[in-house]
């Protein structure tokens, strides 16, 4: 190549640059965010402004946006801030400030239900390990009212404790 054009990279040695695999470049490819140049074999062949492209998706998509959040962030323009480096317009980090909010008020609500489900599954499965007790103690030949008593006299200290939320609908083991 002459010194006159830019090097371009392949798809290997672009891939190692950003620390990605080359399949993370073909899908970005794929989904209309980069469009690298072809070599006459039809080798993709990636510039200096195509890495520059694929890190600031890189960036963004660290920060949780979705592919098609990108799409929108990519039409915004870069603008230079000073000391030769780019950055986002004012108008644009407001709009970007909104979409992260937006993105992080949704994972807190993903945050809220997975612990609404954990804290099920705990009291399902405390239930599970008192029945699970009962059933082995049975096993090993001790009497059913006296277990019986013991797992009643048990719940009532949980209630007492304030953990009457976490009792399932095991009731009678009759």
């Amino acid at each position: 190549m002459s010194s006159s054009k830019p090097a371009l990279l392949t798809i290997r040695d672009a891939a190692e640059r950003l620390n990605v695999t080359p399949r993370t470049l073909k899908y970005y490819e794929e989904r209309g965010l980069v469009a690298p140049s072809r070599s006459v074999g039809r080798y993709r062949l990636y510039s200096e402004q195509d890495l520059e492209r694929f890190a600031r998706i890189l960036r963004l998509r660290a920060l949780g946006f979705s592919l098609q959040g990108i799409v929108e962030l990519l039409k915004r323009p870069v603008e230079p801030i000073g000391d030769g480096r780019k950055g986002y317009s004012s108008e644009s980090l407001r709009e970007i400030e909104a979409a992260l909010a937006q993105q992080v008020d949704a994972l807190d609500a993903r945050i809220a239900g997975v612990r609404r489900e954990l804290k099920e599954a705990q009291a399902v499965r405390a239930e599970l390990s008192d029945d699970l007790d009962y059933i082995r103690r049975r096993i090993a030949g001790e009497k059913q009212e006296a277990l019986f008593q013991e797992r009643l006299a048990a719940r009532q200290r949980r209630k007492a404790q304030g953990s009457e939320g976490s009792e399932g609908c095991g009731g009678s083991d009759e």
